[in-house]
């Protein structure tokens, strides 16, 4: 980024190629729409590139990038009703989810590990913003709390509750599923 931030458009496109995926998925999992979520990523770094000489070398890049995904994603996301026009999930690598391998799950577990699958997107869509968005951020996105705590503007001890209360709604929707066990 001190490269980009000296103007240099090699390095701009190199940290665009390397995180334009994650934050697309991140993206995604706010406004449940990958169509949106891939355009909120051109959004996302053209902010980038904008403001690279706001940046600061003593963060860290991702901190910053996200404390910049995070805030065009709750704009987007109070600008619009996504409720009612949602696509579904894509999986990790930000392709769309393939169904279990029939071979390897049989008929009624198939179809259960869909049921569960389902729940599990629905909880979390239904998480308040600040709750998913901490969730994500260190589930999926591996970072570190006070890092999560900069781009939610809170300490590390709010993010640690975020992510507890959202853990125990999740536990307390999936009930169902894990009362069998």
């Amino acid at each position: 980024m001190a490269r980009v931030r000296a103007g240099d458009r090699e390095a701009y496109r190199e940290l665009y190629e390397k995180h334009l995926p994650a934050v697309v998925r991140y993206a995604t999992n706010f406004t449940r729409n990958r169509a949106r979520a891939e355009e909120l990523g051109q959004d996302i770094f053209l902010q980038v590139y904008r403001a690279r000489e706001r940046w600061e070398p003593r963060a860290r890049f991702t901190t910053w990038l996200y404390t910049i995904a995070h805030n065009l994603c709750l704009n987007e996301v109070r600008r619009f009703d996504y409720r009612g026009r949602v696509d579904p999930l894509d999986g990790p690598d930000g392709q769309p989810l393939d169904p279990p391998d029939a071979r390897a799950v049989a008929g009624d577990a198939a179809a259960s590990a869909r049921e569960l699958e389902d729940r599990l997107r629905e909880l979390v869509a239904g998480l308040p913003e600040n709750q998913r968005t901490a969730l994500v951020l260190s589930r999926v996105e591996d970072m570190r709390y006070d890092e999560i705590g900069t781009v939610l503007g809170c300490t590390e001890q709010a993010v640690k509750s975020l992510i507890f209360r959202a853990t125990r709604r999740l536990k307390e929707g999936l009930k169902e599923w894990t009362q069998d066990e």
